[in-house]
Order: structure tokens, then C-alpha cells, then sequence
């Protein structure tokens, strides 16, 4: 199964994200399919790009996000 997910970059307590489409059996940091976009929860507020092309075709051919990612489409701009 295919999930649209974070996948953790950055410092210790300085993280930073990326949107990625990866394996649900891959770990976290793991191999991925393809990078939709970025999250970076440190700055005010909050920045998230996002490439919503990608992330309709992922969702058409059923990846699914998880809820933090579900929450993150919603609210980008």
C-alpha cells in the first residue's frame, strides 16, 4: 500500500519536513517514491509548499495520506 506521509530532515530540535509518497512498509526515513513538497513547522506561521498537481494524481491512484498529511493539503494555500 501506498501512503502520502512526512519524512523528517533537519537538526535536533530544529525539524523540518518533506511530503513524500513512500511504501507503508518503508521506514520512515526511507526509501521514497516521490517528493510532493515541504513542511517547516518552526517558522510563524508555519510554512507548507505543496505541489497539488502531484498530490491529486497520488490520491487518484489510491495512495493514501495520513492524517497529519490529510491536515496539511487541507490548509495549504
Amino acid at each position: 500500500m501506498v501512503k502520502i506521509r512526512l519524512q523528517r530532515q533537519g537538526k535536533k530540535k530544529n525539524p523540518f519536513y518533506h511530503i513524500v509518497v513512500a511504501d507503508s512498509k518503508s521506514p520512515r526515513d526511507g526509501k521514497i517514491i516521490e517528493q510532493l513538497g515541504t513542511y517547516d513547522p518552526m517558522t510563524e506561521p508555519a510554512t507548507i509548499k505543496l505541489d497539488k498537481e502531484k498530490v491529486e494524481k497520488w490520491i487518484k491512484n489510491g495512495a493514501k495520506p495520513t492524517d497529519t498529511v490529510k491536515f496539511l493539503i487541507e490548509n495549504a494555500k
